[in-house]
């Protein structure tokens, strides 16, 4: 990174992670290992021969459907390396033991239970390695009378209640983009493993994390269990509007190239920003009827919905007139007005902010004899900073390296072992 777009170093210092190994084994939770990657671990991506199932996860590169093209799997898997074994063979199940002997974490995602019948679960594996954290993530947890259904990422958005606030008041909640309930769990299997670890550092010792999708979709919406348990009050969905006592008010406004998003504000926070927006309205001869309005003192959640209507109407009336950028740069930057373009892909690819930090990575797939763009690092640091020094793995892509050269399998041993369907 130059120097001139930022002040911040290059591996001026380790990663805090380097110097780590990560099993992982999930198919759910991905982003966990990938955190870890970033932060400098080894991460060894371990599937079974016939592949992870998140490499069926589309889209896929120029929209073909393939295992080896999956932007999913492109996404959460950079930095780690991959090895293929059957888990439930014997010579599997000790191929992975030695592994553990080296292992610092290990990720799964498996039903509960499962890793137990394999003789591999958290008690058998830390008689052999009494260092190793361990992480399971699961739709319910380990335990409760949830622990053994199965289901999938949208009912994780729906039982931890982010559902039922997504979407328009005036129709059926909506599930948020992508595959949150995983991510979020995801997030929080890595932020727990970062605590167990520190705890690791002052007593030797290593831990059992058990992850629930449910529960790590029930964290972001504090706000509205509060409201429930304060006042017996339900959150609506507001999508695009924001709640009020006698009618929603409009937080998404079309303009001519899209839509920004603007709070029709008052107080002595938003209302100099709303007074001096009527002001650049007057000029082009909108709202002029809104003019000698005291918006700071304006209680806007008693107004009518005859009156809400009228200000949503003059507000689309001349965001309609502009482009995105053409707000952008006359309100935000000019004027200080709070709002904000609802950026699209293309728009974020060409944003000048996301450019001056350097936001975004190039990443070489010789395989497909092309280079991707991809979202940067989660932080940056002056002591150091983590990129992204490999693409996803290939199936099987490090099996000789790993088995051959760390673990000492002979070039005929593996070929049986691949024969055979062991990798």
């Amino acid at each position: 990174m130059g120097e001139e777009k930022g002040s911040f170093a290059t591996h001026t210092v380790e990663l805090p992670l380097t110097g780590y190994r990560v099993l992982d084994l999930a198919h759910e939770g991905l982003l966990c290992g990938k955190i870890l990657a970033d932060l400098g671990a080894d991460v060894i991506a371990v599937e079974p021969p016939t592949g992870n199932v998140a490499r069926n996860r589309g889209p896929f590169y120029h929209d073909i459907p393939h295992p080896e093209k999956s932007l999913y799997w492109f996404a959460y898997s950079s930095n780690k390396r991959g090895i293929t074994l059957n888990l439930e063979s014997a010579d599997g199940k000790e191929i992975f033991e030695r592994l553990i002997g080296t292992t610092h974490f290990l990720i799964e995602s498996f039903p509960p239970g499962y890793m137990d019948s394999l003789g591999l679960g958290y008690q058998d594996l830390s008689e052999a390695n009494s260092q190793l954290i361990m992480a399971s993530i699961t739709l319910f947890g380990q335990t409760g009378p949830y622990a053994h259904y199965k289901g999938s990422d949208i009912i994780a958005n729906a039982m931890g209640g982010m559902m039922h606030i997504c979407g328009d008041v005036d129709r059926p909640p909506v599930r948020l983009s992508a595959e949150q309930a995983s991510n979020m769990a995801g997030a929080s299997a890595a932020a727990a493993c970062a605590i167990a670890h520190y705890y690791r550092e002052t007593s030797g010792e290593g831990q059992y994390i058990d992850v629930s999708m449910q529960e790590a979709m029930a964290q972001p919406i504090l706000f509205p269990i509060g409201r429930w348990d304060f006042q017996h009050l339900t959150m609506k969905r507001m999508g695009s509007y924001r709640q009020h006592k006698l009618a929603p008010l409009r937080l998404i406004y079309p303009c001519k190239d899209g839509y920004v998003c603007f709070w029709i504000g008052t107080s002595n926070l938003l209302g100099p920003s709303q007074a001096e927006l009527i002001k650049i309205m007057k000029a082009e001869g909108i709202g002029t009827e809104l003019e000698d309005k005291n918006w700071i003192s304006l209680d806007m959640e008693t107004l009518s919905k005859e009156d809400h209507d009228l200000y949503a109407d003059l507000h689309i009336q001349y965001f309609m007139r502009h482009t995105k950028r053409e707000l952008v740069e006359g309100l935000i930057k000019k004027r200080g007005i709070l709002l904000g373009p609802v950026n699209d892909p293309k728009d974020l690819v060409e944003d000048e902010q996301l450019e001056a930090r350097d936001f975004w990575e190039y990443v070489k797939h010789p395989e497909l004899n092309d280079t991707l763009r991809y979202p940067g690092c989660f932080y940056k640091s002056d002591q150091t900073t983590s990129h992204i020094k490999y693409r996803a793995p290939l199936l099987g892509e490090h099996n000789y390296e790993i088995y051959h050269k760390e673990l000492g399998l002979s070039n005929d041993e593996l070929a049986l072992l691949k024969e055979t369907g062991i990798i």
